[in-house]
């Protein structure tokens, strides 16, 4: 196999690299390195208690979160599902919002044949703008869905002003 066989020059069929009836000694090069970085990456960051990079299980940046701003707010929704409220710890510090909590295993793993499921502690911190009112914050958890709100100041909506753009 040739290495123009690998990039996709607008051809309409997909070609596969490698053929997996072939022994492993005689596949490509190319083929053989990505599988062996692929599982240098997994092993090294299995070492750090950090899940696999290949698709599976949960990311790096987990809880998932979607934020969103208007006028007078800004919205940050976190999927937390299988997590009670009692183990999630929310904090606002320095313009960073913490949202710290746990998912605890409801059986010994002596019990668990298999799951691909994860548990563990997990920690996000998102940067947050100026003028946050962080007294007034607040925070829903309904289906797992953790809601928090978070008040801009009069200040901050007042000093917001449109920049005209001009043609040249």
């Amino acid at each position: 196999m040739a290495i123009r066989d690998l990039i996709p020059w607008g051809r309409q069929e997909s070609r596969v690299p490698a053929r997996t009836d072939q022994p492993s000694d005689q596949q490509h090069p190319l083929v053989s390195l990505h599988r062996d970085v692929n599982r240098l990456f997994d092993d090294v960051f299995r070492g750090f208690g950090v899940p696999a990079l290949n698709g599976w299980g949960r990311s790096l940046d987990w809880p998932t979160v979607e934020l969103s701003e208007t006028d007078k707010e800004i919205r940050v929704t976190a999927e937390l599902p299988g997590i009670d409220e009692k183990d999630v710890d929310i904090r606002v510090e320095d313009n960073v919002l913490s949202i710290r909590g746990e998912k605890r295993a409801e059986t010994e793993d002596k019990e668990r044949g298999y799951s691909e499921r994860t548990y563990g502690r997990f920690e996000r911190h998102i940067g947050l703008p100026r003028g946050v009112e962080e007294d007034r914050a607040s925070a829903t958890f309904k289906k797992g869905v953790l809601t928090i709100v978070l008040p801009k100041t009069a200040e901050t909506i007042e000093s917001r002003r449109t920049i005209p753009i001009n043609a040249s």
